[in-house]
């Protein structure tokens, strides 16, 4: 319970599925009545129950606040994972948290579904006993898969009911879906003798047998009858129009509803079957059953042309977040019209320039810690400053420790929006496979392109995010790499190649003409005797102490470099004091000598050397001039410039 509203988690996917669109309209109906509110937890594409395949959408379910829910109802068939249902079940058991499973059998919750059995078996009686074929086929789903096997099992006790003699070649496997149906349906088509009747475990497979057997000059139904079984919409599109069985989701959402409701009360409550309903039709030689036709092409194209113009828009701001110039630049490139109505939160860490978000390695990886970086209401109301909300939202100090969707800077935000009586929708955004936050949509309507739309603007800003990271940090290896190519190794300054390339863009611009340039040059003292005495790792860094102290004595629009050995120098364009320079190179010196308590003392002998930088001036004559004083420098020291303790 939230703020004295009970809550309620429906965990499902593809909300572009009219069926679970219908589902998720009439339940929240249901709830609404009750003030409870809809909290939608949803991926973008089924999984299939290929159980080693756990896309990075399904963290969405990780996401959930399961210690603030009343009750938790899973859309089993539609996310087509247990491993994902078990992992949601086992998140409730841990807050004893009451789950509705729909479509779906798991201990410990209520099943809500339709009998499959019973259903399947009116459809295969049908096309069998009603229509009297003597040579019908089996097109199951996938090997050793439950609702498959129990499909084939119901064949095999029709067809033996009716004097049918069963072997194993009259069933293949169409794998539910298309590409593996049309690979058994060439077996098929091999045959001298084709079945009479092919009866399908789905209607993607039904579809797709038809189209095959028409395609192979085959009349459906004349030469062979053609059955499905779910009721999807497509089947009433397709010609000849496929007999089916209907277990449209939207049947089971009132009672699912209520059921949730019982359970939040703490009433008894046990699992509900609801039979499905038989759509005789064309394909298997009956009158034919359809939709409103108008309806259904008007709804299609409607859609068909939001999807077009959804994509075109979207792929633009994708480019354009994945162009900007920087963080909040890119953030402000998310609003459009399609982005309207949504929230994105992100973890911070995925924002790091130093490491590649999506290639670090997940050990290393620090926990997620959401905030909010887009606020729609927000951004609309602030479109001349394009601001995506109040910057100190998303860089304040506060850690996200829970990293859910009712946790963080934005909790209060997603509550208020639970006022409204409409479900929130929460979309994991993931790119290369990696989730690195969400997007939360709400709505205050039920519009089928709006739930449509979610799948999309998710992927749209998952790219976007996605594509500025990896060229930020594309740009910052580049910067990188031209650093160490242009900068001495040892010491951090210019080496040559960078110099030269510094210095001519310095030179072409205008404002340096007519004005004072000064080289200083500086040589480390008794390199040669420190080598020899104390090694070569104490001769780097006596170089690098002296061109430190350089670096900070000179301005910083100052051009400092190693060219080599202990000689390094700066060339400063513009009014400065030399020997003040040089005076503080000294002073940090003797300061390091302090610091360090070395067995001797790093000194350099330095020298400068000003003119007018004009079309005449040239740097090499610029930097003998200043080698010679430095040299006359330390030739005038009483001797080498080394001042060794006593050891």
């Amino acid at each position: 319970m939230v703020n004295g509203k009970k809550v309620i988690a429906l965990c499902t996917a593809r909300l572009y599925d009219s069926q679970t669109f219908g589902f998720v309209r009439k339940l929240n109906e249901t709830l609404r009545a009750e003030k409870c509110a809809l909290l939608i937890f949803a991926i973008n594409s089924g999984i299939y129950w290929d159980e080693n395949l756990t896309p990075a959408e399904t963290y969405v379910f990780k996401i959930i606040p399961y210690d603030e829910l009343d009750c938790i109802i899973i859309m089993d068939e539609k996310i087509k994972s247990h491993k994902v249902s078990n992992y949601i079940i086992n998140k409730a058991k841990e807050t004893s948290t009451p789950v509705v499973v729909v479509d779906g059998n798991y201990e410990d919750t209520v099943t809500v579904g339709f009998d499959y059995s019973r259903g399947f078996e009116m459809i295969a009686r049908h096309v069998i006993e009603h229509h009297h074929v003597k040579r019908p086929h089996m097109m199951a789903g996938l090997k050793d898969n439950f609702f498959s096997d129990q499909r084939i099992e119901i064949f095999k006790n029709i067809i033996k009911e009716n004097g049918i003699a069963f072997d194993e070649s009259m069933v293949s496997y169409g794998e539910f879906w298309a590409d593996p149906t049309k690979e058994a349906m060439k077996e098929i088509l091999k045959r001298d003798v084709i079945p009479d009747a092919i009866i399908c475990a789905n209607d993607i497979m039904a579809i797709n047998v038809s189209d095959m057997l028409q395609r192979a000059g085959y009349k459906v139904p004349g030469d062979v009858l053609v059955s499905g079984f779910d009721g999807f919409e497509e089947v009433f599109f397709s010609v000849p129009k496929i007999a089916t069985a209907s277990c449209d989701t939207v049947l089971l959402a009132d009672t699912a509803g209520n059921i949730a409701l019982k359970m939040i009360q703490k009433e008894e409550v046990s699992d509900v079957y609801i039979l499905p309903q038989l759509i005789p039709n064309e394909s298997c030689g009956c009158a034919e059953h359809g939709w409103d036709f108008k309806n259904q092409v008007a709804t299609f194209n409607n859609g068909f042309y939001h999807h077009q113009d959804d994509m075109k828009i979207l792929y633009d701001v994708s480019t354009n977040m994945e162009t900007s110039k920087d963080l909040w630049d890119m953030a402000s490139n998310i609003y459009c019209v399609k982005t309207e109505n949504s929230l994105t939160i992100v973890d911070r860490n995925v924002f790091d320039s130093k490491n590649n978000y999506f290639i670090t390695e997940h050990s290393k990886m620090r926990k997620p810690d959401f905030h909010l970086l887009y606020d729609a209401d927000y951004a609309e109301t602030h479109l001349d400053t394009r601001e995506p909300l109040l910057e100190e939202l998303f860089y304040d100090e506060t850690v996200n420790e829970k990293a859910d969707v009712l946790s963080g800077n934005y909790r209060e935000r997603i509550i208020e929006l639970m006022d409204s009586g409409y479900p929130i929708i929460f979309n994991v955004l993931d790119y290369m496979n990696r989730p690195f936050g969400y997007n939360c949509y709400h709505y205050t309507d039920y519009e089928i392109t709006d739930y449509s739309r979610t799948a999309t603007v998710t992927n749209g800003i998952s790219r976007g995010i996605g594509g500025f990271i990896n060229l930020q940090y594309q740009k910052k290896l580049l910067e990188k790499l031209d650093n160490m190519y242009s900068h001495d190794a040892l010491t951090g300054l210019y080496n040559r190649i960078g110099f030269l390339k510094v210095y001519e863009e310095t030179c072409m611009k205008e404002e340096n003409q007519g004005k004072p340039v000064t080289v200083i040059m500086s040589d480390l003292d008794g390199l040669k005797y420190i080598n020899d005495k104390y090694g070569h790792a104490d001769g780097d860094k006596s170089i690098v102490a002296v061109a430190k102290a350089m670096k900070e004595a000179c301005p910083k629009h100052a051009l400092s470099a190693r060219y080599g050995g202990d000689e390094i120098f700066s060339v400063i364009f513009g009014e400065c004091d030399a020997d003040a320079i040089i005076e503080k190179i000294d002073e940090l010196l003797i300061e390091y000598n302090k610091k360090v308590k070395l067995p001797y003392s790093v000194n350099s002998s330095s020298g400068a050397y000003t003119t007018v930088f004009d079309s005449e001036f040239e740097l090499k004559q610029a930097l003998r001039f200043a080698d010679e004083k430095m040299y006359s420098v330390k030739n005038n020291k009483h001797y080498t410039g080394l001042k060794v303790k006593q050891e």
